[in-house]
């Protein structure tokens, strides 16, 4: 049974569960006659004809149930889940009870749907049962004094200790999952962008923030000579040490040091006469 749920649970699979709307030679019978023929002998033809007849019950609970859930959730899965319930009920519905086949089936296909849910869930019930309590108890205050609820109320509205809240708070933390194709908001045009979309990379350089760092370096290295240029390069651009530098260069520390100190001098010299250069372009 689970082999046939995970197979009808997919989307293809859900596809199938339309109507098809070809005339069948049980199309002018009366439902009771119908159901007395299935109970005496339950074929093929029989239990389909039945199927198409209820099918809209299942997108009908199917329909209610989406809305109360996230986007990711697609509409098709939860219609293939009732189609199983469905079918459960057709094979288990008595007629002599009295009670209308649509009355009957409607827990069952609800039931089916939810079951499958839960087995999509990847939080322990007793997770989602304790979130459940932390949030109610939340609101409760919060409508009570008019304020958010500290922790401390919570635990002692909950009853429990604070080392148990602290599980309870923790629990309730990794409960929410978002997928990163979801819709985000709707654009001006009719492309709608997604949590994927928007997401900043912080890896990423910034294009302008490296022709900023370029600009900056070709400022700053400008009228010096190839030794005092590859010093500024790299000290603070490579992060080489004094002593570093001055093995590259054929240098002693000292010497290196020195005209590092002699570089920073005529930079703030000469910054000082760029100053306008350097303030941002105000916009007409």
């Amino acid at each position: 049974m689970t082999a046939m749920r995970s197979k009808f649970s997919s989307r293809n699979s859900a596809q199938h569960a339309t109507s098809s709307n070809l005339p069948t030679r049980f199309d002018d019978m009366e439902m009771r006659d119908v159901w007395v023929m299935y109970q005496a002998d339950s074929t093929e033809e029989l239990r389909n004809f039945l199927i198409e007849k209820f099918l809209h019950l299942v997108r009908y609970n199917a329909e209610r149930i989406y809305q109360r859930l996230p986007d990711e959730v697609d509409l098709e899965d939860l219609m293939s889940a009732g189609l199983f319930g469905l079918m459960d009920a057709i094979d288990a519905y008595d007629l002599d009870r009295g009670v209308k086949f649509e009355t009957y089936c409607a827990p069952r296909i609800r039931g089916a749907i939810l079951d499958e849910l839960r087995s999509m869930d990847w939080v322990p019930r007793l997770v989602r049962h304790r979130t459940s309590k932390v949030d109610s108890a939340k609101q409760q205050i919060q409508m009570e004094l008019g304020r958010k609820a500290t922790d401390k109320e919570v635990a002692s509205r909950l009853e429990i200790d604070k080392n148990e809240f602290v599980k309870y708070k923790r629990d309730s933390s990794s409960v929410s999952v978002t997928s990163i194709t979801r819709k985000c908001y709707q654009s001006e045009g009719s492309r709608e962008l997604r949590e994927i979309d928007v997401i900043k990379d912080e890896h990423q350089s910034s294009p302008v923030k490296l022709i900023q760092r370029q600009d900056l370096k070709e400022l700053m290295t400008k009228g010096l000579t190839r030794a005092e240029r590859l010093i500024v390069v790299l000290y603070y651009y490579e992060g080489m040490t004094m002593k570093e530098i001055g093995t590259t260069l054929d240098l002693s520390e000292s010497r290196v040091s020195q005209m590092h100190s002699s570089i920073l001098a005529r930079l703030k010299a000469q910054m000082q006469h760029r100053m306008r250069e350097l303030e941002p372009v105000k916009q007409v």
